[in-house]
């Protein structure tokens, strides 16, 4: 058998009874789960509340879905609105054509609406999810691979892409470069990029998610440039190369200024609860276990004081009745003050008897 080449599936919808199980969407939302578990997780070690990412991803999923569709159906708008389109192909998500640059757009504006109904800061948030962003992609990029969809020049390597013929959409049957495995193993080293960044270099304030946009842009540039799929193209370039250029540039420049004015990272990302940092780096505890221990510490205190001044008056108690009279006294002691009170002032001078 020749394996000289990658295959592609000969369906890409399976019928579980009259359920269709499409290979896109599986993908699709496999990659949406394990972004954000990935970014709760990083979310409970930067001092948040587990379940806050999932709550926000309420927002920002749907927001993301509708962007990514609408970015793609104004860009490539013949087979829906151009002559002999099909508007209402426009709804049919599920047959592939998701704009990754409106999906991130319009899914920050779903995640700054769940974040400001928490009074959670949206850079933060952004920094938490942005290696879970990567990853999903790079598991999201394989429902292309259902589709037989956005592949590259033709090839003769041996981890080319086979794709079948398919007159009815113009499809040439061939070998070509597989751009979707390419983009999925780009992205799978922005997301181990931006872990080991932020680990090492403690990003905050957005610089966490600036780093992934920047390595995502840089790599999708040239990953772009390899398609041979139908483009607008401008002075030569296909517009989502151009995209990809000017997304890169914002985000480096976002990264520097950020960095000069809010270095650092953010001490408290969300109210109520506060990392507290041990030996590794990592953060775990909330605001509550400290403020515990805090409320611990100040009722302890004062009942160690206490008992301690209790204690020196009772010895002070048990000195004074335990000492004994000297032999030589006539009285207690109140008795043998008496002469000094009797005492004349120095220097008074004294008076003969006449």
């Amino acid at each position: 058998m020749d394996l000289a080449f990658i295959p592609s599936p000969s369906v890409g919808v399976v019928h579980l009874g009259p359920i269709p199980l499409r290979g896109y969407a599986f993908c699709i939302i496999i990659g949406v789960f394990v972004g954000v578990w990935l970014g709760n997780k990083r979310w409970v070690q930067r001092g948040g509340r587990s379940g806050t990412v999932a709550d926000i991803a309420v927002w920002a999923v749907p927001f993301g879905l509708v962007g990514g569709r609408l970015y793609h159906v104004i860009t490539t708008y013949e087979p829906y609105f151009g002559p002999n389109g099909h508007p209402l192909d426009a709804f049919k998500v599920w047959e592939g054509g998701l704009g990754i640059w409106g999906a991130v757009a319009l899914g920050a504006v779903g995640a700054w609406i769940g974040c400001r109904r928490r009074g959670i800061p949206l850079p933060a948030y952004a920094d938490a999810l942005a290696p879970g962003l990567a990853l999903g992609q790079a598991i999201g990029r394989w429902g292309n691979w259902f589709n037989q969809e956005l592949y590259g020049k033709p090839t003769d390597v041996p981890w080319a892409l086979e794709i079948s013929s398919d007159p009815a959409i113009g499809r040439v049957g061939g070998t070509y470069h597989p751009t979707f495995l390419y983009e999925c193993l780009w992205c799978l080293g922005v997301a181990a990029l931006v872990i080991w960044a932020d680990k090492r270099f403690r990003l905050g304030h957005g610089r966490a998610f600036a780093l992934y946009v920047a390595a995502y842009c840089a790599g999708r540039a040239w990953i772009e440039y390899m398609r041979v799929d139908e483009a607008h193209h401008i002075l030569g370039l296909r517009l989502n190369v151009w995209v990809a250029l000017i997304v890169l540039v914002l985000a480096v420049v976002y990264f520097v200024i950020s960095a000069k004015k809010a270095p650092g990272r953010e001490a408290v990302v969300e109210p109520g609860a506060q990392s507290v940092e041990d030996a590794d780096g990592d953060t775990t505890g909330s605001g509550a276990d400290e403020a515990a221990e805090k409320a611990k510490v100040s009722v302890e205190k004062p009942a160690a004081t206490t008992a301690a001044g209790d204690d020196a008056e009772s010895g002070a108690d048990a000195a004074g009745e335990s000492a004994p009279d000297e032999p030589g006294d006539k009285k207690s002691g109140d008795t043998a003050d008496e002469p000094a009170a009797d005492a004349k002032p120095a220097g008074s001078g004294g008076t003969k008897k006449p």
